[in-house]
This record gives C-alpha cells, structure tokens and sequence, in this order.
C-alpha cells in the first residue's frame, strides 16, 4: 500500500471525507459507490464492482436472468438441477 501521507478526521456521523485531490487521481466522480473491506486493523476502500450473485466472486462472471453468475456457480446449480 501506498501513504498518500493524508489524515482526516471521522466526523460525528462516522463520515471521512476523501480529499479531491485523490478522487481525481483515483478516478472516483461524485456518486460512485465503495465497497468497504477489512483486514485486521485495515480498512480498505475499492470502487464497486459487481460480481456472482450467488458467491460474490467477481472473475468469470456472465449474466442470466438479470443476474451476474460466475462460472463456478452455474456449474454448481447444473449439477444440483441434474440431481433433483
């Protein structure tokens, strides 16, 4: 990871606001959604991506009945509707 040597406090509310030097950097317009991760005393910030409606996982995704389902996943339900 890299320190971009910025600090910011968290509000009354829980808010911390990313500075606009960084959303521009990084790309993040107004609106764009966050996902928010954790790995013992990190949190970690990443743009929104959708993935498998079913697991979550994000690779080899593809979409089927409005729903993103990954490769895995459709594997999976194959094998269980073969086996009903």
């Amino acid at each position: 990871m890299k320190n971009t040597g910025v600090q910011r406090a968290v509000d009354p509310l829980g808010r911390v606001v990313i500075p606009k030097e960084l959303r521009n950097t990084m790309e993040i317009p107004m609106g764009t959604s966050l996902s928010v991760f954790t790995e013992d005393d990190t949190i970690v910030l990443r743009k929104y991506e959708p993935g498998c409606a079913v697991c979550g996982e994000m690779e080899n995704v593809s979409r089927f009945h409005g729903k993103l389902i990954c490769a895995q996943c459709v594997t999976a339900l194959k094998q269980t509707a073969v086996a009903l």
